[in-house]
């Protein structure tokens, strides 16, 4: 190689004139040495293969491959936990009133009645009816009050487990001298909301409504709501144009629905009416 050849240079140099040094002789002159040969130092054969060296250290990482394919689907996660109760949906459409079945037997004659003068037993009996009815209705009324009960330090709330429409609800609560459930602070709002989670309900009437101008609810004594509420996010909404009334579910939480539906209510009554 050039390198080679440039280390050879200098020796083949010292070589010739090492030949042509001047020799003293005994009688101190210089006689000048014939020059006897030339040496030119030339490369040798090429030598065998050296052992293999030893690893040398990893290099610097390279560069960013491109992204690979898009894996498999991964394996289908648990189910979720359920989600909050949604709102009572419209009523359907009412169905096609069915055939009139085919006429049964004639029965047999009853025996001859005794003739008496009935008409003042028949008004007693009446009046028995009357009477066993509107017991029956508040044998009723109490053993819902044992069910549901709860109080505040003026009011006390009934939860009444008999679904009705909200008018109805409303005139029941009336004729026994309260009103549906008016919620107006967060004391009132927790007992109703306790009512309806230990009786395993989702949801009540409340009286609450826009019936007499869309848009503005008021509670149903007619008394306006500005200082406290708990509408739940997104309510009130008028979801299907005709959600005039308004319920409590379970959390606390209120949602305006139609007034039309059957549904458990509370009602609310003054201690000192009591």
């Amino acid at each position: 190689t050039q390198r080679d050849v440039k280390l050879l240079l200098p020796m083949i140099l010292m070589s010739v004139m090492m030949s042509f040094s001047p020799v003293q002789m005994s009688n101190g002159q210089h006689v000048a040495e014939e020059a006897c040969t030339v040496q030119i130092l030339v490369p040798g054969l090429k030598g065998e293969p050296g052992e293999k060296g030893q690893k040398g250290a990893p290099g610097r990482p390279g560069k960013v491959g491109p992204p690979g394919e898009i894996g498999q689907p991964g394996v289908k996660g648990q189910k979720g936990i359920m989600g909050r109760y949604g709102k009572m949906g419209p009523s359907g459409i009412k169905g096609v009133k069915g055939d009139i079945g085919e006429p049964g037997p004639r029965g047999p004659d009853g025996e001859p009645g005794v003739p008496c003068e009935c008409t003042p037993m028949r008004k007693m009996i009446g009046e028995m009816d009357i009477l066993v009815s509107q017991l029956s209705s508040e044998l009723k009324f109490i053993k819902n009050a044992v069910a549901g009960i709860k109080e505040t330090d003026s009011k006390v709330y009934l939860l009444v487990k008999e679904e009705k429409r909200y008018s109805d609800a409303e005139a029941y609560c009336q004729a026994r001298g309260g009103h549906l459930a008016m919620p107006k602070d967060e004391g009132a709002n927790t007992a109703v909301a306790g009512c309806i989670a230990e009786a395993g309900l989702s949801r009540v009437y409340i009286g609450i409504h826009d019936l007499d101008h869309e848009g503005v609810f008021t509670y149903v004594d007619r008394s306006p709501m500005t200082t406290f509420s708990k509408w739940r996010r997104g309510e009130p909404n008028n979801a299907y144009d005709d959600e005039d009334c308004a319920e409590m579910v379970a959390s606390g939480e209120w949602t305006d629905v139609a007034c039309h539906p059957t549904m458990n209510f509370v009602c609310e009554f003054d201690k000192d009416s009591i």
